[in-house]
């Protein structure tokens, strides 16, 4: 590396310079890259059936316009639109733990074959220290509560 390139991060990857609420990207951006797949698998198929007397197609381009439209399929049927933000998933995850939350976080994680987004939830109950945690997965499609688990807080000292 030259004294010329400097290696920086993106200006909305910087955390430094960031003010104000994190947005996290909805899941439904999965559907682009699965129509441009979806399009490059139907031009694989029409060069395969319609240029038959070029040497360089074969039944490479068929099995890739396969591959390219099962990916395509995919990545459309996995885009989810995400309707219950982390504010929205901290309510519902206080609502199932049953007890006064003080501390909690977000995260967002993905589940199941098809890559239904989901948010794992950490809370600890609002004492000083906290007596009870909670670790509550709510489904970020519908807001539902999928599974929850309470227990006491060893962590204490």
């Amino acid at each position: 590396m030259t004294d010329d390139q400097i290696d920086v991060l993106p200006d909305d990857l910087n955390p430094a310079g960031f003010v104000g609420a994190y947005l996290f990207p909805d899941n439904s951006r999965r559907r682009w890259p699965g129509a441009i797949y979806l399009g490059l698998a139907a031009i694989a198929a029409l060069v395969y059936f319609v240029a038959t007397d070029v040497a360089v197609v074969n039944t490479g381009w068929l099995v890739g316009a396969v591959v390219l439209g099962a990916v395509g399929i995919f990545s459309i049927t996995s885009g989810w639109r995400m309707t219950v933000d982390e504010k929205q998933a901290l309510v519902a995850a206080q609502g199932a733990v049953g007890f006064a939350v003080g501390h909690a976080s977000a995260q967002q994680v993905w589940r199941g074959f098809r890559s239904r987004p989901t948010w794992r939830v950490l809370c600890y109950s609002a004492e000083e220290p906290p007596v009870q945690r909670g670790l509550v997965l709510v489904d970020a499609v519908d807001g539902r509560i999928l599974e929850h688990l309470i227990e006491e807080n060893d962590e204490t000292e």
